[in-house]
């Protein structure tokens, strides 16, 4: 079972909150977070370089030294400040009609090392690295990993009426979505989510932050290392995580642009097609696939279907069953040549949050040749794969709302 601890969070005072909290580090370029940060934003610790000008590229000393200088600031000046008993927090974001309840809490970072926490994307080292300096800089997890867990009828329970009384947070962010966040303070209440997590929740599920995960435990790695007293209960053994039931949890369509036909003209690339798919024209009108092995084109100004052939996927394999590998088989490897899509610069990659129109935007500007629309990943698929020790290839999954960064903030010390 999984080990999870509450934590004195670091936070804005409720009055602060809207003009502290930010959207999180990579959804947003260098211009863009400058163009959005004020004063008391989370920005000016979390992309720092933002404070430079012009803009710093983001691993220069300066930047790094910069990111440590203001999250010293935001405290000293009260824009941030540390609860005064440790605690787990109900955190709550809505989507339109929907609305999903995740817990605020500490994961252990033995849970990761030893597969209880289940991760379904390879990280890259770099990345981590890079992740690594940030926590390791300001000895905090400044921004939290998003995991998922199986359902569990006490916790939700508790949840509820946790959430029942006036949030200390409400806020509307920049694309309408609903962010609240209470406090649970009760010191029954925080040993029975305790209790319940290390005698009945057997895994949690990266959803969003495998770089910002493996991060974490690394630096409690070398703390551990560096500590010739350690026991296991210091702080640096845990790292900040939302954590919501699988089932309250949507996982967006992930989609593919890309820049030439490889030498092949439009109706050729058509023609192609047919050998593996089903393709039928739909319009001008955006198409959307309806369900599994059914893809979506926008190719010279028209919206097409594309159904797999029986025969051209395995049911039966966890990861070839999955859309995005039959659509990397069939036309991205064997049509497009893109062997790999981490490093091959032909292809890029469009949320679901986007919409359709971002993609028959991006090939009527002339920036792409064509675009694919994906039926999304089940948050089944997802543990199920997780479950089975497979990896899903890159850029499977699209989570939505993202967590806003700056609700809370967990000290290492």
């Amino acid at each position: 079972m999984v080990r999870v601890k509450p934590f004195a969070a670091i936070r804005p005072p409720k009055d602060m909150v809207t003009e502290v909290a930010a959207p999180p580090y990579d959804v947003l370029n260098s211009q863009e977070a400058r163009d959005m940060a004020g004063e008391k934003s989370l920005l000016h610790i979390t992309k720092p370089e933002i404070d430079f000008d012009p803009i710093l590229e983001d691993h220069d000393q300066r930047v790094y030294d910069r990111a440590v200088k203001n999250f010293a600031e935001w405290q000293k000046r009260g824009w941030l400040k540390r609860d005064p008993k440790e605690c787990y927090y109900v955190y709550s974001q809505t989507m339109g009609e929907r609305t999903q309840f995740g817990l605020v809490l500490c994961a252990h970072t033995d849970d990761y090392a030893s597969g209880l926490i289940k991760k379904h994307e390879l990280t890259r080292k770099d990345k981590e690295d890079d992740r690594m300096v940030h926590v390791r800089i300001q000895n905090a997890n400044i921004e939290p990993v998003f995991f998922a867990y199986k359902d569990n009828a006490e916790l939700a329970e508790i949840v509820a009426k946790a959430s029942a009384g006036k949030p200390e947070y409400d806020f509307i962010d920049e694309n309408n979505f609903g962010h609240r966040f209470w406090p649970i303070t009760d010191d029954a209440t925080i040993a029975r989510i305790t209790e319940i997590f290390t005698t009945q929740i057997d895994a949690f599920y990266v959803a969003d932050g495998h770089h910002r995960t493996a991060a974490a435990a690394r630096v409690g790695a070398e703390k551990r290392a560096a500590n010739p007293s350690h026991t296991g209960n210091e702080e640096y053994n845990f790292f900040m995580a939302v954590c919501f039931p699988g089932s309250e949890l949507r996982i967006l369509d992930y989609n593919r642009v890309v820049k030439d036909l490889n030498g092949l003209s439009p109706e050729e690339f058509k023609q192609a097609l047919r050998t593996d798919f089903e393709l039928e024209d739909r319009g001008a009108e955006p198409y959307r696939p309806s369900k599994l092995h059914e893809f979506s084109m926008y190719l010279g100004g028209r919206w097409y279907s594309l159904l797999a052939k029986p025969g051209r996927y395995d049911d039966f394999d966890p990861i070839g069953v999955l859309d995005v590998t039959v659509l990397s088989n069939l036309v991205l490897d064997k049509l497009l040549a893109i062997k790999d899509l981490r490093t091959d610069k032909r292809i890029d990659f469009v949320g679901g949050i986007r919409g359709l129109e971002e993609l028959s935007r991006r090939v009527d500007s002339g920036e792409m040749a064509v675009a694919f629309a994906l039926y999304p990943v089940s948050m089944q698929q997802l543990m199920d794969i997780a479950d089975s020790g497979n990896i899903m290839p890159p850029k499977t999954t699209w989570f939505e709302p993202k967590l806003r960064s700056g609700l809370a903030i967990h000290s290492l010390d």
